[in-house]
């Protein structure tokens, strides 16, 4: 099975396997399109999909209503019935308007099939809260051993982007549960991941729902809050102490911002006058 071609690996082409003698087209067993009980169902257990919008939900019910199920659900053989591949939300439409049948292709899948065709469908749909993708993926990492690599290529995006998604599992509850109600953007929860401050963090999301700040606005907000996160920072003795011995000695406040073995001394002037005396002690 190409789960990388999505759902299209699943439904067959209309247009192949012709016969060329007669012209027509001859479907395979396995992709003939069979109608089942919709009660005979049940739902797929690895759907990562947790919010269905009711209004979108109507309209697709009403749409049903008026021109039936178009596309057919696809589904895998159970002991005691059919499991539910993709198709959920039309499943949900006919049970409640009651219908008898649906048409279905039944397909042969593992756990690990069933998991990564629900992705797929409800990605390419953009049917999916960017938290229930994280989730998604995470369970595909933790669950199935794949990696971020071979999540990206089944989904049609890169690493770095899989990595984005699953960074927000990382947020507090309360900024998660608000990504799940549609309260914040994506976008927004990437500028707050750029502040590593927990409680910085849960504070600027309660700014964007109190004043209900734009990505750009809020942008500037986590510049300056990681300004002050940085002052805030403990020093380490030993550099205060050189900080202090180059300050007496130049006469001149001196700042040494240090990462790892590499850094940068920051030496203050108000003057050309106080720039060229630091200059003649530092030729001395």
């Amino acid at each position: 099975m190409a789960l990388g071609r999505g759902l299209g690996s699943l439904i067959p082409d209309k247009n192949q396997n012709t016969n060329n003698s007669n012209s027509s087209t001859v479907i395979k067993d396995e992709d003939r399109i069979q109608h089942l009980d919709p009660e005979k169902i049940k739902v797929n257990p690895w759907q990562p999909r947790s919010n269905f919008d009711r209004e979108k939900l109507e309209e697709l019910t009403e749409s049903i209503k008026q021109h039936g199920i178009i596309q057919p659900l696809v589904v895998t053989k159970e002991y005691d019935g059919y499991q539910l591949i993709a198709g959920e939300r039309r499943l949900r439409a006919a049970k409640n308007l009651g219908l008898k049948e649906v048409p279905v292709i039944v397909r042969e899948a593992t756990d690990k099939d069933k998991l990564e065709l629900s992705i797929i469908e409800n990605v390419q749909r953009h049917n999916l809260n960017p938290l229930e993708e994280a989730e998604s993926y995470q369970r595909l990492l933790e669950e199935f051993g794949l990696s971020r690599e071979d999540i990206a290529k089944q989904v049609s995006k890169s690493p770095s982007g899989i990595s984005n998604y699953l960074r927000l599992l990382k947020l507090p509850i309360v900024i998660k549960e608000a990504i799940l109600n549609n309260q914040i953007s994506f976008s927004h929860a990437k500028v707050i991941l750029s502040v590593t401050d927990k409680l910085e963090q849960i504070k600027i999301f309660k700014k964007i729902i109190k004043n209900d700040l734009t990505v750009r606005e809020l942008e500037n907000l986590s510049k300056k809050t990681t300004e002050k996160i940085k002052e805030r920072q403990p020093q380490d003795p030993i550099v205060t102490s050189w900080e202090d011995k180059l300050s007496k000695n130049l006469g001149s406040k001196v700042k040494i911002e240090k990462k790892g073995e590499k850094g940068m001394i920051k030496i203050n002037f108000f003057s050309h006058e106080e720039l060229k005396n630091l200059l003649d002690k530092l030729e001395e």
